[in-house]
């Protein structure tokens, strides 16, 4: 599990570091990375890929396989970048860490995905404060190589400096979440996971999935922009998209500004409530919230 929470995170940082180039990339100098570093990538790897199969979207599986992140230890940017760039024009750039919003999304927009330059410890293989490489590069970077959701990435990134402008970026920040982050998918046989926040954890990758607490909705937009959710915990609503193809068209098509407007005139929907108007694919029972002490639907 990863926290985008900067709490106590040793890797947010104000300003670029020494080293750093303006827009906050640094070299990945893959040289440097130590035989342990790389162990703790191959044992994350293997225990995921144990899991995955039969779980995860076939866009994921994919595109682990066309940027044969099978290949052992953390992937060099460079080569993987090369790859990308055949695929779907995207390339894979080194940061010390969570960079600033408008810089994260001039990344998104230009079709560079930042990833973090550093790998959990041994002793953290089940849960980390900031996104790691392996998060970064094994939990998104696979849904990259898939040209329609590699197209939605570029499309929310160039959204992120408009939501800035209108004072909407917490509800476009929802969309990330619930989609890219913790997003399911409806395919022919079942749901699929897809999202980062999922595919790169042990434990959210079946809860996800096989556990009867969390809500699983149909995904609306509006919907998705107005609710809340937790960053510390397995998330008590998932949201399925019917293909990547629908993500997309909502993206590009809906014009954001009078969203924004009447998403900014509600309140905002408790995590775990369920909306007059929702479609509901498995109502949840909250037992896992309960059990947590949480009031998760408000009431």
């Amino acid at each position: 599990m990863i926290s985008d929470s900067p709490a106590n995170d040793t890797h947010v940082l104000d300003t670029p570091p020494e080293g750093a180039a303006a827009d906050w990339t640094i070299p990945q100098n893959w040289e440097a990375f130590t035989a342990q570093e790389h162990g703790v990538w191959d044992t994350l790897y293997a225990r995921q890929m144990a899991l995955l199969p039969g779980r995860a979207s076939q866009a994921y599986l994919r595109g682990l396989e066309q940027l044969k992140l099978s290949d052992a230890g953390i992937p060099n940017f460079e080569e993987l970048s090369e790859r990308l760039m055949k695929l779907t024009g995207w390339q894979v750039v080194a940061v010390p860490g969570l960079v600033p919003d408008e810089v994260f999304f001039d990344h998104m927009a230009n079709r560079r995905f930042v990833a973090g330059n550093f790998i959990r410890r041994p002793d953290q293989l089940d849960y980390l404060q900031e996104p790691d490489v392996f998060h970064d590069v094994f939990g998104h970077v696979p849904m990259l190589a898939d040209p329609v959701f590699a197209d939605y990435m570029a499309a929310y990134g160039r959204g992120g400096r408009r939501a800035m402008e209108l004072g909407a970026l917490k509800n476009l920040s929802r969309l990330y979440w619930y989609t890219v982050e913790f997003g399911l998918i409806e395919e022919g046989d079942g749901l699929r996971i897809y999202g980062s926040g999922i595919v790169s954890s042990f434990a959210e990758s079946r809860f996800a999935l096989e556990s009867d607490s969390p809500n699983r909705i149909g995904f609306d937009l509006k919907r998705v922009m107005r609710t809340e959710y937790r960053i510390d915990d397995f998330q008590q609503n998932y949201f399925v998209i019917p293909s990547f193809d629908e993500l997309l068209r909502v993206t590009v098509e809906t014009d954001f500004a009078p969203l924004y407007a009447d998403i900014l005139s509600r309140p905002d929907i408790p995590i775990a409530a369920i909306e007059p108007g929702d479609r509901i694919v498995t109502r949840g029972t909250q037992a896992y919230a309960r059990e947590r002490g949480w009031n998760p639907d408000g009431n």
